[in-house]
């Protein structure tokens, strides 16, 4: 009886770590991908019955990615920093300081859809339809401005219109399985970026976004008196991290030579097979 127990314990933990082990690496592989990771982050439960890992778990997953992006885009931010604050001391105007006001006014349309629409969002459209209709529908439309896409102007020749035209185009990834990273790529080729910039635009302006949701989240933690797995939430910003830093490197060459159409053609597929699940 006392090995039975001993084992079954054991089992439990092996089945702990391997649960905090694949949503971390889900969370890292699809943050910065085409793809949605709300519809990816759904598998879990669908196939396991795995419950929620808790508010702790997905604060260190966002930060994890978060670490991910700024480890990746170091050079590009220090770059923007370095501009900004010399334009701050009053040296003068300069391109980096124009880009990251450009990521300011970028940011806003989402900051205000959330506030205004993330309660019934959460209510209303968080189903498996919704999320298989707009992975398969935001996917023929990714593929469709990569068709199109003229892929000339570089990230020097954007303006402020342009720039809130993306930052529109991510108040929809508000949407489950719309794919923050996609969607704003999308609007990025729709406007005539080469591959390579639409998606380094998209992932400086994946850095606000990460961080804003990580401080809500991380108030939230400080108001629950539950006690946090320290272990487990470490593992899992480590795994995220390393994953998602992973996933940027190689999807910035995937594209430069295949485009964006490997990625369109697995959201048709995961939005099948979503529909799939659904009417069987």
């Amino acid at each position: 009886m006392a090995l039975s127990l001993t084992w079954q314990v054991r089992i439990e933990y092996i089945m702990d770590w391997l649960q905090v082990s694949i949503i971390a690496l889900i969370q890292g592989v699809t943050e910065f991908l085409p793809i949605s990771s709300s519809a990816h982050l759904l598998f879990p439960s669908l196939l396991f019955g795995w419950s929620d890992q808790g508010l702790a778990f997905d604060v260190a997953v966002h930060l994890g990615s978060l670490l991910a992006v700024l480890f990746y885009l170091r050079q590009d931010l220090y770059a923007l920093w370095q501009g900004t604050w010399q334009w701050l001391l009053g040296k003068g105007w300069n391109q980096h300081a124009y880009m990251a006001l450009l990521l300011v006014l970028a940011t806003i349309p989402a900051v205000i859809a959330g506030l205004a629409f993330k309660g019934w969002i959460e209510v209303h459209a968080r189903s498996l339809w919704v999320v298989a209709i707009t992975t398969i529908g935001f996917g023929l439309l990714l593929g469709w401005a990569d068709w199109r896409a003229r892929c000339q102007q570089q990230l020097s020749h954007m303006g402020w219109q342009h720039a809130l035209i993306i930052g529109l185009a991510q108040a929809l990834a508000l949407i489950p399985g719309t794919s923050r990273s996609g969607i704003t790529m999308t609007a990025a080729l729709a406007l005539g970026y080469q591959r390579e910039a639409a998606a380094r635009f998209s992932f400086l302006m994946s850095i606000p976004a990460i961080l804003a949701a990580s401080s809500l989240m991380l108030v939230d933690l400080g108001q629950q008196a539950a006690a946090v797995d320290w272990q487990s939430m470490c593992a899992a910003l480590l795994l995220s991290a390393v994953s998602a830093w992973l996933c940027i490197v190689l999807f910035m060459k995937i594209i430069s030579r295949m485009g964006m159409w490997p990625f369109v053609v697995y959201r048709l597929l995961l939005g099948a097979g979503l529909i799939w699940l659904l009417v069987n």
